[in-house]
C-alpha cells in the first residue's frame, strides 16, 4: 500500500515538474530581430547591445553622397549639389579634383570618354572642353581656382575641410550609364544625359562683381 502511494506521489511530482518546465518555456519572452539587410528572425535570446539597427530606406530627396555629413554641410550639399565632369589625361581636371577634395567639398564625378558622352557634354554645356563644374544650377566652364572658390563660397560651402574622418566621395561614373544587352528584336534606346542646368550669368551686375546668383 505504501509502495503504491509512493509511486503515485512520484508520478504526480514528475507531472508537476513537467508542467512547470512547460509553463516556464511558454512564459519565456521571444525577441524579434531585424538585421541590417531587413531580414526578420525570432529568437529566445535578446539581441546584443552592439547590434546595429536595421537600415531603413533612404529618402529619395536625400542624395547618398550626403549621408554622414555635418548638418550644415549636408543642407548646402542638398541645396547646391556639386558635380565635376572630367576626362582622362586632363591636367586641369586633376587640379579641379584636388581643389574640391582638399577643401572638403562632397561632389559627384562624371567621366567623359566615348563619342556619345562628348555629344552629351556638348548638349549639357554647349562645349566639349573639360573640366566642367556645376554647383546647383550654375555652370563653371574650365578650371579657375579663384572663380570656383568664389562660387563655392557664395553657395555656403565651408572654406576649410569639415568632412568627418573617413568620409570618401563616391567613385567616378560615366556620363552615360552602360546599357545592358537588349534582345535582338528590340534594341535598347540610348541613355538620355541629365538635363542641362542654366549657364552661369556672363554679364555680372555692379553690385555682384562675381556674377553669382543662386
Amino acid at each position: 500500500m505504501y509502495l503504491t502511494s509512493y509511486k503515485s506521489l512520484s508520478h504526480r511530482l514528475t507531472g508537476l515538474a513537467l508542467l512547470l518546465v512547460a509553463a516556464g518555456a511558454m512564459a519565456q519572452p521571444i525577441y524579434r530581430n531585424v538585421d541590417k539587410n531587413g531580414k526578420v528572425t525570432f529568437s529566445d535570446r535578446a539581441p546584443a547591445a552592439s547590434t546595429e539597427p536595421a537600415a531603413g530606406p533612404q529618402s529619395a530627396a536625400t542624395p547618398a553622397s550626403t549621408a554622414g555629413l555635418p548638418y550644415e554641410l549636408r543642407q548646402v550639399a542638398q541645396r547646391y549639389p556639386v558635380t565635376l565632369y572630367t576626362s582622362e589625361d586632363c591636367a586641369p581636371c586633376s587640379a579641379a579634383r584636388t581643389l574640391l577634395t582638399t577643401r572638403g567639398i562632397p561632389f559627384d564625378e562624371r567621366t567623359v570618354k566615348s563619342n556619345e558622352e562628348i555629344e552629351a557634354l556638348q548638349r549639357l554645356s554647349s562645349q566639349s572642353s573639360l573640366p566642367l563644374l556645376t554647383i546647383g544650377t550654375q555652370q563653371l566652364k574650365g578650371y579657375a581656382d579663384n572663380e570656383w572658390s568664389q562660387y563655392l563660397d557664395a553657395a555656403g560651402y565651408p572654406k576649410s575641410n569639415s568632412l568627418p574622418a573617413g568620409y570618401r566621395n563616391g567613385p567616378a561614373r560615366p556620363l552615360i550609364a552602360a546599357q545592358q544587352a537588349a534582345p535582338a528584336s528590340r534594341a535598347a534606346a540610348p541613355a538620355a544625359p541629365p538635363p542641362p542646368p542654366p549657364a552661369a550669368p556672363s554679364d555680372p551686375g555692379a553690385g555682384n562683381p562675381a556674377g553669382i546668383k543662386f
